[in-house]
């Protein structure tokens, strides 16, 4: 894997916060939901979670700049202190990480692999007496990201009743997820042990990223809704009894005579649950003419207008 710095796009010097912000921002930009048109949007994807997991972690970082471990956080075998005919000096003076497989018993009746036992303490595993085993480190229990980060779309009234989904995750694999009521945009549902597994290690975690789709009538603003009423020219100027869609049952609601479009009521109690109570729904008046030319209504209004005449941008001169 590319150093993850670089895959991260930040400096060696880059604050904890910094970096948090650049994985949020390139984790966003390339998941494989919102790049279903690109295949390779899931290994870029992978790479800036395999990146984030070594830099954004404040010990693996330290870990990664002594050089104890590279880019996919695997110990680095350091050499023997000196140098010697075992391993290569690099750059600085230390030594190159090697792959060391063990022989048979050479002269003297001692094989590399006892040697390595004898300066290590038996930290190596994965020896067989006799030799012929690969000589590995144990690697200190170094973690896997097996989590997995979906998004899920929910609509306004399934964010506040709750609701059962069927999500699809990267692997294939589907789930009923329960959405609880209450639920906000850009919170994020974990399922213990839905993630992805991997032999030795605890199953990852499902990491769900609710949106709430937006709503052909209602505009949220914070806790409260906002609504536009259509209203007919009669309506406004008589007065009548309107239904009101909520988020519940629609509700009768008395326009007063003589409203102007553009006039705002609050239904009090109407809007998205809150702490402590719930907001408010706020209703705008939108005086709508009929379609099309109306002789009857233009010969009206022009005797209106010869009788009773106004300005109501007198406020503009």
């Amino acid at each position: 894997m590319r150093d993850p710095y670089e895959v991260l796009g930040v400096p060696r010097g880059a604050s904890a916060a910094a970096i948090k912000s650049a994985y949020r921002k390139l984790a966003k930009k390339h998941h494989p939901d919102s790049n279903k048109n690109d295949p390779k949007a899931a290994e870029r994807f992978s790479e800036i979670n395999a990146a984030n997991e070594i830099v954004g972690d404040e010990d693996k970082r330290k870990q990664f700049d002594r050089g104890e471990i590279d880019a996919e956080g695997k110990p680095r075998f350091q050499g023997f202190p000196g140098g010697g005919p075992r391993g290569r000096a690099g750059p600085g003076g230390g030594f190159e990480t090697h792959t060391f497989r063990t022989g048979g018993a050479g002269p003297g009746g001692g094989g590399f692999e006892d040697i390595l036992n004898s300066m290590f303490g038996g930290a190596a595993r994965g020896q067989r007496p006799g030799g012929g085993g690969a000589f590995e480190f144990d690697t200190g229990g170094i973690g896997l990201d097996l989590d997995l980060s979906v998004a899920m779309t929910v609509s306004l009234e399934e964010s506040v009743k709750g609701a059962e989904k069927r999500v699809r995750l990267p692997t294939g694999k589907e789930l009923n997820v329960k959405i609880p009521a209450g639920v906000t945009a850009g919170q994020q549902i974990r399922l213990k042990g839905q993630g992805e597994t991997a032999p030795g290690h605890r199953p990852g975690d499902l990491l769900i990223t609710v949106s709430i789709a937006p709503h052909p009538f209602f505009k949220v603003d914070g806790s409260d809704l906002r609504l536009d009423l259509p209203i007919t020219l009669y309506e406004a100027v008589l007065g009548a009894k309107v239904r009101v869609p909520t988020l519940g049952s629609a509700v009768e609601f008395p326009i007063p005579k003589n409203t102007s479009s553009g006039r705002t009521f609050r239904l009090k109690g109407k809007g998205l649950p809150k702490a402590g109570g719930t907001g408010d729904l706020f209703v705008t008046t939108r005086i709508i003419l009929p379609d099309g030319n109306d002789a009857e209504l233009e010969a009206l209004m022009q005797k209106w207008r010869d009788g009773h005449p106004y300005n109501p941008r007198s406020e503009f001169s």
